[in-house]
């Protein structure tokens, strides 16, 4: 079996270099192709021979993010890309612009076992994890199709990028190395459902990144309801973990709250969520629900959204409400899917 080069961080590159018994210098080399470059072939490296080439693909394969299928928003420019894996799985990612340059949601599993009521990405079950060079590769694929730079990465996509615990390490020490795409990890976003042993773990690492957590309820009630990770990790223990987090790394936690009709947007819910979030040095990102076909939740009205988001602010929570890019392409959070060969009608445009 030969193994995905792309994944190795430069400190294994350069272990595998020296079992290759060839020059130190090579490694930089080669993990500047990978990575600053985003070559997909031993080919494309033409500052090595032809017989070191041949060497690397005798023991080495480079992980590819091909394009199946492309989506482009006509109300805000968002794109979706559905991917096709090397081995014929798919996964989906979403480049969004902003005003301070482009962004990308990338996905970190080919499926997802969590088993949240309001996401797609759910719905077809759990296959595998993605390596590291896959999840980058997500990143290359989208900045040469498009002919931009990204700045900055958000893991909102399809899977639990801490149930991925190692391999998304991996990725985040390649897209931060000044000899690869060099993002810094203060421009990085880590969504989570709430596995907070991960967290503990994470926080650890002292890295600089965002840290958001899906909390989307505020009580055990509705939470294990509609997000089963809780029935193993209950609000107080998750809130808890969060709390020493950002006292840890000095980093505001932030919070997704997706607003469901009659489940968890009442006055009474807000007042609720803002009891147990005071005293936290955290932010609230309300979201309204998007349209998941296979479900059944109802969007808040905007007048309920906006009650919601004041009351929190009255008691002194930071929140705002986030603003729905790529809706007309299933673009939107929640919205991406794991889509299995045979599937493709399924995925709307």
């Amino acid at each position: 079996m030969k193994t995905d080069i792309k994944s190795l961080t430069l400190e294994q590159l350069n272990h595998a270099v020296k079992e290759l018994s060839l020059p130190a210098f090579r490694a930089k080399q080669i993990f500047k192709w990978l990575h600053e470059i985003g070559c997909t072939s031993f080919d494309e490296m033409t500052n090595l021979s032809k017989e070191l080439r041949n060497k690397l693909s005798e023991n080495y394969y480079i992980s590819r993010c091909d394009i199946e299928d492309k989506y482009v928003s006509s109300i805000d420019d968002t794109v979706k890309y559905l991917f096709r894996l090397t081995d014929g799985e798919f996964i989906e990612s979403v480049v969004m612009k902003y005003s301070y340059g482009y962004t990308i949601c990338v996905s970190s599993q080919v499926g997802c076992k969590m088993g949240c009521t309001f996401c797609a990405s759910t719905l077809a079950g759990f296959t595998r994890n993605l390596t590291p060079g896959e999840i980058e590769s997500q990143i290359h694929t989208a900045q040469s199709d498009l002919g931009i730079r990204i700045s900055r990465i958000v893991m909102m996509g399809i899977g639990e990028p801490l149930d991925n615990f190692e391999n998304v390490l991996d990725f985040l020490n390649n897209v931060n190395n000044e000899n690869g795409l060099n993002i810094s990890m203060r421009n990085i976003t880590i969504s989570t459902c709430g596995v907070v042993d991960r967290i503990y773990d994470l926080m650890d690492k002292n890295l600089q990144l965002t840290l958001t957590i899906s909390l989307h309820a505020p009580n055990d009630e509705i939470r294990s309801r509609t997000m089963p990770v809780n029935k193993r990790y209950p609000i107080d223990t998750l809130l808890k973990a969060c709390r020493e987090y950002g006292e840890h790394t000095g980093r505001r936690v932030s919070f997704e709250y997706t607003l469901i009709k009659d489940i968890n947007d009442s006055e009474q819910d807000a007042q609720e969520l803002s009891q147990r979030l005071k005293g936290s040095l955290c932010h609230v990102n309300l979201i309204p629900v998007n349209d998941v076909k296979e479900r059944c939740n109802v969007r808040s009205s905007k007048e309920t959204i906006i009650k919601f988001c004041n009351v929190l602010k009255r008691n002194g929570i930071n929140a705002t409400i986030r603003r729905t890019l790529g809706a007309d392409i299933n673009a939107s959070c929640g919205q991406l899917r794991h889509l299995k060969r045979g599937d493709m009608n399924e995925n709307s445009r």
